[in-house]
This record gives structure tokens, C-alpha cells and sequence, in this order.
């Protein structure tokens, strides 16, 4: 069954603000094969979700350079999986994280922007981590960025991501079997 928790958004802006200028070695390093923008958010989702979504092709997940999916360090893909946009609309209604595309000012830290050239080729991705004085700061990679204002990014189009929650599955079957059982879990459901 799924169930949904609240996206700890202090939690991704803190993991944004600590990593920004470095590199956590849990995770492949984009730079030099395309940038690691979009790989960096991702990780600053993680963190304010815990939770990953292993669907082959259409997921959100990494466990190395070579196994993961495209959502997690692809632009486009990103925001299609978070957004369940087509193809990726049957995995978003299932485990991880997931947005809508909001205005600018309705955007808070812990949510994402992505920008677009003048030919509408969407090329980074950022984390909001902070507003100050009606500014919108970000932290970010490849060109890395802490706590930058997003006035100082020159782009032709925007986009603003608002995290509104995370999907994740709850399996009450061992429950159910232990009390049914009287507390004694049959053996297809293990023992205590």
C-alpha cells in the first residue's frame, strides 16, 4: 500500500549547503561527462526523502555511474519523473518523490528550478536554498554555487519545481499475519 510522507525540505537544503562546493563520494562525479547538476539535486532530494523508486527505465534511483536510472542525472528525465509527465506517469504514481510546476513565487527553499536556452533546450538544474530580501538563493554543480542568486543565472526560460510530498510503500502484511496468528507470524511471513 502506498502512503505518503512529507518531503523534509530542511533536510535537502542542508544536504545542498554542505555538498555545494564539493562532492560527497557516495556518488559519481557528472562534471566531465555532461555535468553533474542534475545529479547533485537528485541527492539533495534523497535527503529530504530517504526513499529512491527502482523501476527499470522510467525510476529514480542510483547505485553506481553504470546502474541508474535517467531520471536521476538527466534534465528532462528529472523533471518528467517528478511531475509524471509522459512516459514516466505510471512510475511517479508510485514510490519517491514528486512535484508540480509552480510560479516563481510560490517557490520556497527545498524546491527546484531548471533552465531553458533560447531555443527551449532545458540545461541545468538548481536547489532553492534560501530567500533573502525577496531573492531566491540556490546551491548548485558543475558550475557550482552556494547560495547564489538566481538573478545572477542568465537563462531564457524558467522552471520552478515544488516538492509537494514522497510516496512510499508500506506493506502491513506482517502485521496482519501476527495478528491473525495471535502474535505467532506463519512461516510465509517469518517469525518475530
Amino acid at each position: 500500500m502506498l502512503v505518503t510522507k512529507p518531503y523534509m525540505r530542511e533536510r535537502a537544503v542542508e544536504y545542498a549547503r554542505t555538498w555545494a562546493l564539493r562532492r560527497n563520494p557516495l556518488f559519481a562525479d557528472f562534471s566531465g561527462i555532461g555535468g553533474n547538476c542534475t545529479n547533485f539535486v537528485s541527492q539533495c532530494i534523497l535527503a529530504g526523502s530517504c526513499v529512491m523508486n527502482y523501476t527499470p527505465d522510467f525510476g529514480w534511483y542510483y547505485i553506481s555511474l553504470n546502474d541508474r536510472a535517467p531520471a536521476w542525472s538527466g534534465v528532462e528525465f528529472f523533471y518528467d519523473f517528478l511531475t509524471g509527465a509522459e512516459p514516466f506517469a505510471s512510475s511517479n504514481g508510485g514510490v519517491g518523490p514528486y512535484a508540480v510546476e509552480v510560479r516563481q513565487e510560490e517557490a520556497v527553499p527545498g524546491d527546484v528550478i531548471q533552465y531553458a536556452n533560447a531555443r527551449g533546450d532545458w540545461y541545468h538544474t538548481v536547489m532553492i536554498t534560501g530567500i533573502a530580501d525577496g531573492e531566491i538563493l540556490v546551491s548548485a554543480q558543475s558550475n557550482d554555487a552556494l547560495d547564489r542568486p538566481l538573478s545572477s543565472y542568465s537563462y531564457a526560460n524558467a522552471r520552478f519545481l515544488h516538492l509537494e510530498g514522497v510516496r512510499i510503500e508500506l506493506n502491513d502484511d506482517r502485521c496482519y499475519a501476527l495478528l491473525l496468528g495471535g502474535g505467532v507470524a506463519s512461516s510465509s511471513e517469518g517469525s518475530t
